[in-house]
């Protein structure tokens, strides 16, 4: 079973402007939508649609939290969620014009016997699950909870993803996740500059593997991704269509992709071609993307549209 955790998840009311937002001004919209999701609820999402099957674990609270949780359900997604005795689970606003805004609330206090009842959880979590940590860290949750958690399972034969930047990553890397998918920002934060052109990003991958990452998905947005797997092969694979409509949720989309391709084949190649193929798909999509489209973007890459070779 592959468990996703996601510690504040949210309620995201996008806005559509035809002009840019002008501050102290009335804007008027000209469209609405409402996604509820999170990073790791977004990855149990596409897995579902791919047909492979996901626990959601995290916190939701209040109104919003319940209908976070209606969402869930109505996904078909297999809802382990606490609800938090305070506090109601964050909307986020994300105001889409020439330029994507984005707005994002804090969130509910979660107490520490909360927290606790999360923590528990994991000691179900056995031989060949996988655990997914992906999204940001409440305030009220010790900034280290991605160690705890990976420490939590440690030898019990999980292979754990994480798709975390800055100081949270890095405090993950010596208990060598199966995978992390940073994007360019993301390397930028942990090493202090700026990887220009494929070999400097698959150094900087290199660097992650020396401090413990099994296998390095990096998300390069409109140029494709590069992969380096734990056998130190190196993959590049650009993208099947370039014109974009939403970025919310494409590299989440990655990585369920890329999980739901390899535990089908244990094909590090597939994998990719798979993840790269979701998050071309979301990408294309108001919202996260259908199982055929995915499909479709998949049979794009597999004819040429995106090239894909080793490095």
């Amino acid at each position: 079973m592959i468990y996703t955790v996601t510690l504040n998840p949210a309620l995201d009311y996008v806005i559509h402007l035809k002009a840019g937002l002008e501050l102290g001004e009335t804007n008027r919209s000209t469209g609405e939508e409402h996604y509820f999701g999170g990073k790791g609820i977004n990855v149990s999402v596409i897995l579902n649609r791919l047909g492979t099957p996901s626990r959601v674990l995290g916190f939701v609270a209040g109104y919003t939290g319940e209908a976070i949780v209606q969402g869930i359900m109505a996904e078909g997604l297999d809802d382990d969620m606490i609800r938090l005795k305070n506090g109601a689970s964050r909307i986020n606003v994300k105001i889409k014009s020439e330029d994507e805004t984005e707005i994002n609330a804090n969130g509910p206090e979660i107490a520490p016997d909360e927290l606790e009842q999360l923590m528990s959880r994991l000691d179900e979590i056995g031989e060949g699950d996988v655990l997914v940590l992906a999204g940001s860290i409440p305030k009220s949750v010790p900034a280290d909870i991605y160690l705890k958690m990976l420490q939590r399972v440690e030898g019990k034969g999980v292979l754990t993803v994480v798709d975390a930047s800055g100081e949270v990553l890095k405090q993950a890397l010596p208990l060598k996740p199966f995978l992390i998918k940073p994007n360019l920002a993301e390397l930028s934060g942990i090493f202090g500059c700026e990887p220009k052109g494929d070999a400097e990003v698959l150094q900087y991958a290199k660097k992650l593997q020396e401090l413990g990452a099994k296998n390095v998905l990096v998300s390069l947005g409109s140029e494709g991704a590069l992969l380096l797997s734990e056998e130190g092969t190196a993959w590049k694979i650009g993208v099947p269509v370039r014109d974009r409509v939403n970025t919310v949720g494409s590299g989440d989309s990655m990585v369920a992709g890329f999980l739901s391709g390899y535990l089908k084949s244990h094909d590090m190649k597939e994998a990719l071609i798979l993840g790269s193929a979701a998050a071309s798909a979301t990408a294309m999509s108001p919202g996260l993307a259908d199982q055929a489209k995915i499909l479709d973007m998949e049979k794009r890459i597999l004819r040429g549209d995106a090239g894909i070779a080793e490095i």
